[in-house]
């Protein structure tokens, strides 16, 4: 069976797969690009001495892409990953989520406490600083705290007399090491968000599906002090004016055109061994999937009868679903792709090559074996470490109260106030009767499922546990007054709380646990390192993409559709006769396929202007092949020359898979047409101003 799988099915001749540094891009990939499409240069997508298209993407928020598309500052990104922001200025008085929001002047754009927007300015290897004074003699005790010393002094050497920052990053588990010098905005605020039926029309249903029709997009604004700097929000601040900005082309897509990404993939995990694999797909998945499910059915049912809980709950429920269907995605396409058995027969591979040479067999001959065996032990304390970690440890109410312990200790004012505006947003998004619930819930999923050795000494009472937790009115806006006044001083009342029993023994074993997870998982990876050393020397002729960690990425691909299974075809694109048939007549406006009657007579009169396709249609969304995963939604599409065509903003479900193993007959990446965000920014909201601060190109002739 093993035969049938080589290397080239795991990793393509071709480096077409994969999310490549920006900086490496002339040396690994402008040629196979260029061949595929692409009408630039390497150097037209980055460089430190021009201006470059790396010049208008942000890191938005640490969790998202983003993109700057005029010279005043404004700045597109979907819809979900503004939903946090957009939920935390909704009230049932004034639903921003529901109704959408667009300022209709700079001095209405709303300022968002906490959001930033950071460009790169300059990449840099620095394998050679980070590892200066480590030998193959350095103790491994030694080893970790000499290249954090390392890096700490590189670092603080690149951006000596300046205002930027720099990061320094492990690639290929610590075989090299890149710097990332970056720019951060801190006063980022909110311009336009359709509302909720168009920014996340189909809501979870949809989510990870195709066919998908949905205008995930919103707009902010980066606003720097009048110098250009960076600086706190001021109302002295103006607009900022970007090095460089996207234009938006018109001239829309077909099958086989070049789309590259470009943006803060998070994380992926390619070079995982089977043993892995194996673990991921039978153990830690089904548990984390069943734990989310359960919080879901209850959020959603206090949610369906509250406007006030709907409204709070409403990011922290996108967030919890996002995952969940992820992850079932992820399994059924890892299975349904063979995955385990494709990684076996690679591992085959590498063992015969290895096996081959006395040399290569006292280098990597044992990594293997070794690898498997750490595996074996994280399983000890891998589902008590997954029910504490999704279940409890990251559970509302366990969290605000260690953040009111923390509270007591801090002795800096400033650091002080910040830990207490935290707490009131988390009293502003809270309900004491949907939180009890699911805390309910989650202790009886970790009774049953959870090893004896780690159970709570709170199970051998009579009684629902959760009951005890919230004794008292320490979840109250009253007593958090009260107790900031002065921490200290009521520090016992904290103590004196039947919750702190649970949350301290709920700490306890979690560190157990994460002991047990993180030991050998910190050998896995070190073992990772040189398997994956030992890959690229038994393939040196191949480009190797290091995994996802969150730095600017360039992935590239095609615009094209696909055939999931067998009898059923995916066509590339969609259409707003797509959304008008989804419609679920009669329901309340925060269905998932509701629609206003707005957009339902602006479909019906074909109200698209220059936003239609050549055939008369207005185009939604549409497929193509780049490698992605989260951290991506928001990531621009970029056409051969550079242009936004498109705003990534998901895979379809099969695709989920591609965090361990992509393949690019099956994988592909979902984004909102710019026809489409055009169209609704202009004929829907009516916010011109926005368009006409827009660069738009290759705008089809007007019909005679």
């Amino acid at each position: 069976m093993l035969c049938i799988y080589s290397l080239a099915s795991i990793f393509p001749a071709k480096a077409d797969q994969g999310m490549w540094l920006p900086l490496l891009l002339k040396q690994l990939n402008e040629e196979r690009m260029q061949e595929l499409g692409m009408k630039m240069s390497a150097e037209d997508i980055y460089s430190i001495n021009e201006g470059s298209l790396k010049d208008a993407i942000v890191s938005f928020g640490g969790y998202c892409t983003g993109q700057v598309i005029s010279e005043q500052g404004l700045l597109l990104t979907n819809h979900h990953c503004g939903y946090g922001v957009i939920q935390s200025h909704s009230s049932v008085e004034n639903d921003l989520l529901t109704n959408g929001f667009w300022a209709p002047s700079l001095e209405d754009e709303i300022a968002s406490p906490g959001l930033h927007a950071t460009f790169i300015i300059r990449i840099e290897e620095v394998t050679e600083k980070v590892m200066a004074g480590i030998t193959e003699d350095t103790p491994e005790i030694k080893l970790e705290s000499l290249i954090e010393t390392n890096i700490a002094k590189v670092s603080a050497d690149a951006i000596e007399g300046t205002h930027y920052q720099a990061e320094i990053k492990p690639f290929f588990n610590g075989s090299e090491y890149y710097m990332f010098v970056t720019e951060r905005f801190e006063d980022v605020r909110l311009v336009g968000a359709p509302p909720t039926f168009i920014g996340k029309y189909g809501g979870d249903t949809d989510n990870w599906e195709w066919p998908r029709h949905v205008g995930d997009f919103s707009l902010f604004r980066i606003y720097a002090a009048p110098d250009g700097k960076p600086a706190p929000y001021s109302e002295d601040n103006v607009p900022l004016k970007p090095r460089r900005s996207l234009n938006l082309s018109l001239a829309g897509i077909q099958p086989g055109d070049f789309t590259m990404v470009f943006g803060f993939p998070g994380r992926t995990q390619q070079y995982l061994t089977s043993d892995a694999v194996k673990l991921l797909v039978e153990e830690t998945n089904p548990h984390r999937i069943g734990i989310r499910e359960t919080k879901l059915e209850i959020m959603d049912q206090y949610m369906q009868a509250s406007d006030r809980v709907r409204i709070a709950y409403a990011s922290k429920y996108a967030s919890t679903a996002n995952y969940w269907k992820k992850w079932i995605g992820e399994s059924m396409g890892l299975e349904s792709y063979d995955a385990i058995t494709r990684k076996k027969a690679l591992e085959a591979e590498f063992m015969e090559w290895v096996n081959a040479e006395a040399g290569r067999k006292a280098k990597y001959g044992s990594v293997l074996d070794d690898i498997a065996a750490e595996v074996q032990k994280v399983q000890k304390g891998n589902v008590a470490y997954q029910y504490l970690r999704e279940g409890l440890v990251r559970h509302d109410a366990i969290q605000y109260f260690q953040l009111l312990y923390a509270l007591a200790s801090i002795q800096d004012t400033g650091e002080r106030e910040e830990y207490l505006v935290e707490a009131k947003r988390f009293l502003k998004n809270f309900d004491l009767a949907t939180d009890k619930a699911v805390l309910s819930a989650m202790l009886d999923l970790y009774r049953e499922n959870v090893p004896s050795t780690y159970h709570l000494s709170a199970f051998a009472k009579a009684g629902d546990p959760a009951e005890s937790f919230y004794e008292g009115d320490w979840l109250s806006m009253e007593w958090l007054d009260e107790y900031a006044g002065n921490p200290r001083a009521h520090q016992k009342a904290l103590y004196d709380l039947t919750a702190l029993e649970m949350v301290a023994e709920i700490q306890e074993f979690y560190s157990t646990a994460r002991g047990e997870v993180n030991g050998p998982q910190a050998k896995i990876d070190a073992l990772t390192k040189i398997y994956i050393e030992g890959l690229r020397e038994m393939n040196a002729d191949r480009a190797f993409a290091p995994d996802a960690n969150s730095t600017l990425r360039v992935a590239f691909g095609s615009v094209g559709g696909m055939e999931p299974r067998d009898g059923l075809v995916y066509r590339h694109y969609t259409t707003l006769d797509g959304v008008i048939a989804k419609e679920v007549p009669g329901v309340a406006n925060t269905h998932e396929f509701f629609l206003d009657e707005k957009i339902k007579m602006l479909a019906e009169s074909r109200e698209y202007g220059r936003w239609a396709d050549e055939e008369g249609y207005l185009p939604v969304n549409f497929l193509a092949s780049n490698h992605t995963t989260g951290g991506n939604s928001g990531s621009p599409i970029l056409d051969a020359e550079g242009n936004l065509i498109g705003l990534n903003f998901d895979r379809t479900w099969q695709s989920t898979m591609s965090d361990v193993m992509y393949n690019a007959e099956i994988c592909r990446n979902i984004a909102v047409d710019v026809r489409y965000i055009g169209w609704v920014i202009e004929k829907y909201a009516g916010a011109d101003r926005l368009i006409e601060e827009m660069n738009f190109v290759n705008e089809p002739m007007a019909a005679e």
